[in-house]
């Protein structure tokens, strides 16, 4: 019976794991596994591995179906990604690098570029044709008011998808970014200079002297 090597990645960023279940279902060109249970805690970071026995061989694996599914309380999933080893040892990999919510199946793709005439199998077409709808309704567009550049089609952030979102895990990056570059040039006397400089030269100089004391 054929067995199917199957490693699932959480993310390594604040609150990816879960305490809700993750299933997996293979789907192959020739067939697809029965669905098999990852595990039920998955910590920030965290890979799980699992085997999966099957009746058949299913040829190259196309698309991973994830379920995220719970008994009691939602608790939100970031997926990195899964990588499967096929019997004959052949490794695909299927990145996501999304967040799952609530009781759901996400299908993701065998991370190898393909272009819309590679899609031979009528299972990848209908899921071309999934993803470009469902991005279709989640970019929207509206006309906030006349000459103002046109927005997406929400009353608020909050309205998005977690995945399209600007994350407060971006967010303070991005502010703790600021802060160290902020004081960076405190700390050098950009900020405090009370007169203009004489010169470009003469900042590039005076920059790279600051530079050198940093680096000693």
């Amino acid at each position: 019976m054929p067995a199917y090597k199957v490693t699932v990645a959480t993310g390594d960023v604040a609150e990816a794991g879960t305490k809700n279940f993750i299933s997996v279902t293979l789907v192959g060109s020739q067939g697809e596994s029965r669905r098999s249970t990852a595990s039920s805690f998955f910590l920030p970071g965290q890979e799980k591995r699992l085997s999966v026995d099957c009746g058949q061989d299913l040829g190259p694996i196309v698309l991973v179906r994830l379920h995220k599914w719970r008994i009691f309380l939602e608790d939100a999933w970031f997926c990195k990604d899964v990588r499967v080893t096929a019997p004959d040892g052949s490794l695909y990999r299927f990145p996501c690098y999304q967040w799952l919510e609530g009781v759901t199946t996400m299908e993701v793709r065998e991370g190898s570029g393909k272009k819309v005439a590679d899609d031979k199998l009528q299972l990848l077409r209908e899921h071309r044709r999934k993803e470009l709808a469902a991005r279709q309704e989640a970019f929207r567009w509206k006309t906030y008011a006349e000459g103002w550049p046109r927005c997406l089609n929400v009353g608020s952030i909050l309205e998005l998808d977690s995945n399209i979102q600007f994350s407060c895990v971006r967010a303070t990056n991005f502010t703790g970014f600021l802060i160290l570059q902020g004081a960076s040039h405190l700390l050098s006397g950009f900020l405090l200079r009370s007169t203009s400089w004489d010169s470009l030269e003469e900042m590039q100089t005076i920059f790279s002297r600051t530079k050198g004391r940093d680096i000693g």
